[in-house]
């Protein structure tokens, strides 16, 4: 069977992240014999540069069209004087309401070979391997009404929805409690439920599955602002965490610091049916494009979790992730997990490492 991958390299650092992992997708097609059928189109700044708008028409039905998205990053301060509608983000925010991506798989695990990167002690971070799990389509990002009035005072106030059905958290807790089954059988679901009455309900639907349909999960709750101080107290408590589109977006990238670097980490957007669009956790880092020095590892291993969630192709999966170990076994750092004792490379030489040992290991 042949798969076919949209590539959109995006904005910023994306285009040199993205061709690190398209050394691995050629990699995989000739010494592993997975057969891609691979295509690249415009999106974010890249997309409004091209056709004028941040989601051109012909890069979401490629998207549809495939069997897996592979994205770098979107977004610079070259198009800050955008109207809203127009800026890059909106690309990011259009693919996963147009691909029905519904649940963001927001790993934080910490290769024992960075335990010294990450600035909590290596006692509290040692053997990190959490899941995030975050509600990608709905509550204050897409709820309506939104936007800035002015009021009869003549002052202008800014406004945001926060809205979920039963349906939305039902679809996203079942995921999570998937997930939890695969792994400690442990959940902690976030809210802030004291003081949210969308949450409130969250937090009725997130108890009411796991009393009907998994009680065989562990299931905990907890307020968003004590998982924040929990994550950097205690980390290993947790497990599996799922939460809202807002409280996931915030925690996600508190944990991928705990591991010591947000360029180590990768992420996959799910829809109902498996397909996928998976993307590094960083944002575009334009003060780094073109110096030749961005982390490439969390784009590879985005298409480990490609082949992992959308591929069938999990024992390929692993191959990649151990062939990142090994890299980091040999001693190999971009400038932003770099520490004595190591070589540091760049974006070029990190990308040939890891295709260099996932060949030698076939």
């Amino acid at each position: 069977m042949t798969y076919k991958i949209a590539i959109l390299p995006g904005d910023g650092i994306g285009p040199e992240i993205i061709a690190e992992a398209e050394k691995i997708l050629s990699c995989l097609q000739t010494e592993f014999g997975l057969s891609l059928e691979c295509e690249h189109a415009p999106v974010g700044g890249a997309g409004y540069e091209a056709a004028g708008h941040p989601l051109p028409a012909a890069t979401l039905q490629l998207a549809r069209a495939s069997d897996a998205v592979l994205l770098g990053s979107v977004g610079g301060p070259r198009w800050d004087g955008l109207d809203r509608a127009l800026r890059p983000e909106q690309g990011l925010l259009g693919l996963r309401a147009g691909l029905g991506l519904f649940a963001n798989l927001r790993p934080a695990i910490l290769y024992p070979q960075l335990a010294a990167a990450s600035t909590l002690k290596p006692e509290v971070v040692s053997g990190l391997d959490i899941m995030i799990v975050r509600e990608l389509t709905g509550g204050i990002y897409f709820g309506t009404p939104r936007g800035i009035r002015i009021r009869e005072d003549g002052q202008r106030e800014g406004f945001n929805t926060l809205i979920y059905s039963e349906s939305e958290i039902e679809r996203i807790g079942r995921c999570a409690f998937e997930i939890a089954r695969k792994r400690a059988r442990r959940l902690c679901s976030v809210d802030k439920a004291n003081v949210l009455e969308c949450t409130e309900l969250w937090r009725e639907v997130i108890t009411g599955l796991g009393r009907e349909e998994y009680k065989d999960v562990e299931l905990s709750h907890m307020y968003v602002d004590n998982a924040a101080m929990q994550l950097v107290r205690r980390p290993k408590q947790f497990d599996v965490m799922v939460t809202t589109n807002m409280f996931g977006d915030i925690l996600s990238d508190a944990a991928a610091m705990l591991t010591g670097s947000i360029g180590m980490l990768p992420s996959a957007s799910l829809d109902s049916r498996g397909k996928g669009m998976y993307e590094p956790i960083h944002g575009s880092a334009p003060d780094i494009a073109g110096k030749g020095i961005a982390n490439p590892l969390a784009t590879i291993l985005s298409v480990a979790m490609m082949l992992r969630y959308s591929l069938d192709a999990p024992a390929l999966a692993v191959r990649i992730e151990h062939a990142v170990g090994k890299v980091l076994d040999d001693g190999l750092r971009t400038p932003d997990i770099a520490s004595p004792g190591t070589r540091t490379v760049g974006t070029r030489e990190m990308g040939d490492a890891v295709a260099g040992a996932l060949r030698s290991g076939a």
